[in-house]
């Protein structure tokens, strides 16, 4: 999955969570994802950094066990 993946799914979700390492960073695209949501989503290689979930309206890409357990209500 590319940016224009990347962009369809963070057009349709409300909340955008992004982990990378320790990290956790929370966008809200409110239907109109910025550039800087996207390469936010997108790997090095450009396509969508794994792992990638999708709960209802939220996305979350990388992992961070806590966000997780937030999202999934565990």
């Amino acid at each position: 999955m590319g940016a224009d993946d990347a962009r369809a799914l963070a057009a349709a979700a409300a909340t955008v969570i992004v982990a990378k390492g320790k990290k956790v960073d929370r966008y809200t695209p409110r239907g109109k994802p910025d550039d800087v949501v996207i390469a936010a989503m997108l790997g090095p290689t450009g396509n969508l950094r794994a792992p990638s979930l999708v709960s209802g309206k939220t996305v979350v890409i990388g992992f961070d066990e806590a966000t997780y357990a937030e999202v999934l209500g565990t």
